[in-house]
């Protein structure tokens, strides 16, 4: 098993070298630069068409599976998870504090990225007789490039992906957490995690729009205002935790004792890594979601699929690497949720916090769990036939239990490589088709005046 690990990390350190560092934050230049500097310009609409959808987002009126809202929520709900909470605290225990400045710089620049995956892919997708959609990388690869080789390969890195990032290293995560907060046996998080999460799943993307409709909103409340409270406990250390951040950043100066020697290269490798398995831009995988969205124009919910990273990235993360950094509780060599649960019950005051940070991981585990496996599913789908994927969904939830009680290290770095596989080619794809992307785009806002 060790020689396993050695080797399954030693290709995500050559995966997520100078290159792919380059083509993730090059990409986002690029669409950043030639949609006009747009997720600047339109994050306040946006966020405010969360708030008070399109009203041709009724039932039946337009072609989709389901809602602006829920399309949102279902792509929330595979990204806020425990990149959150476990992916940060491992970004700052092995990168230091300056890791928050690459993981918001994939937040910002990603923000282009999701929008322009999530307009191709309703621009290419397709909608069949029975009314059901199918959408994604896969199909804007092979009517836009009409590479249907590199099609297939991005539908198997997917498939295979979200048995790492979405389904084994949730499940790890919650089952370390729990036991460490409440002493729950790791099997037993499993199997619960495990049935619930396939009852879901059966029910196909209609039922997980419903489930994570309700489930996301209330998690992201509830962890966040807990955040808040801690920080707001300890308001006076704010100032300081942003000037450590941005020290740390672009000098290496390691200023907390549990990753003494951590400098620009690790801040910058562990930010962009952890940030990119928070909040997905560039992957390829939230407008598999998107495109399952009622709307009568691909800029609608490309705007809304862009708050996505707004909301993960930049609110969420930021949150949770304030708290770590604030209680220097990294000092003391913990990592992954166990040094969340730590600082959050070091600035609360009690054993409060590793419970409410227990608490969280769980629901945003979960809900992590449901919609990956819908991305997996329209992966074997796209390889398979619409008809093939019910082995699928049972055996995803089976391995909901094996990632319980696996190795956490092993399953980060697959999880690492599956993700650096999956952005390549989707990548590549959003710079090939950037041409359609813009003239999308113009069209929308021309109208609109």
């Amino acid at each position: 098993m060790e020689s396993l690990h050695h080797a399954v990390s030693a290709v995500a350190n050559f995966l997520w070298g100078v290159p792919l560092i380059l083509a993730l934050v090059g990409t986002g230049v690029f669409l950043t630069i030639r949609l006009g500097f747009m997720q600047f310009r339109y994050l306040p609409r946006a966020l405010w068409m969360i708030v008070k959808p399109p009203k041709h987002d009724e039932p039946g009126s337009v072609e989709g599976e389901i809602s602006h809202f829920q399309a949102l929520m279902t792509a929330l709900a595979a990204t806020v998870g425990t990149g959150n909470i476990a992916g940060v605290a491992t970004a700052i225990a092995l990168g230091g504090p300056g890791a928050m400045v690459w993981m918001w710089l994939t937040g910002l620049l990603g923000m282009a990225t999701k929008y322009s995956e999530a307009l191709l892919a309703i621009h290419f997708r397709e909608v069949r007789e029975d009314g059901t959609v199918a959408g994604g990388p896969m199909y804007y690869i092979e009517k836009g490039l009409k590479w249907r080789w590199l099609a297939i390969a991005f539908s198997a890195f997917a498939a295979l992906a979200a048995f790492g990032i979405g389904n084994m290293v949730q499940a790890n995560s919650v089952a370390e957490a729990l036991y460490g907060a409440f002493g729950l046996p790791h099997w037993i998080t499993g199997a619960v995690i495990a049935v619930g999460a396939g009852l879901v799943i059966l029910g196909g993307i209609r039922g997980i729009g419903r489930v994570t409709q309700l489930l996301v909103p209330l998690m992201i409340a509830f962890y966040f205002l807990s955040a808040l409270v801690a920080l707001l406990l300890n308001l006076d250390k704010i100032p300081g935790a942003f000037t450590l951040i941005f020290t740390h950043a672009f000098t290496g100066d390691a200023a907390l004792g549990g990753i003494a020697g951590a400098g620009v290269k690790e801040s910058l490798r562990f930010g962009l890594a952890r940030g990119l398995f928070s909040n997905e831009s560039g992957m390829g995988t939230a407008p598999i979601a998107a495109a399952a969205a009622k709307t009568d124009h691909p800029v609608s919910q490309a705007l809304i699929s862009m708050t996505q990273t707004f909301i993960d990235t930049l609110v969420v993360c930021t949150m949770t690497g304030l708290v770590i950094i604030i209680s220097n509780e990294a000092a003391g060599g913990l990592s992954g949720a166990k040094l969340t649960g730590a600082a959050m019950s070091h600035l609360l005051g009690t054993g409060l916090g590793g419970k409410i940070t227990a608490i969280s991981l769980a629901l945003f585990a979960f809900s992590t769990i449901l919609g990956w496996c819908y991305y997996g599913e329209k992966s074997v789908e796209y390889l398979q036939g619409s008809s093939k994927t019910l082995w699928y969904k049972i055996v995803f939830s089976l391995m909901v239990f094996v990632g319980s009680i696996a190795k956490m290290e092993t399953l980060w770095a697959f999880s690492d490589v599956m993700n650096a596989l999956m952005a390549l080619p989707n990548l590549l794809a959003l710079v090939m088709l950037s041409g359609v992307l813009v003239t999308v785009h113009r069209s929308y806002f021309a109208k609109q005046g």
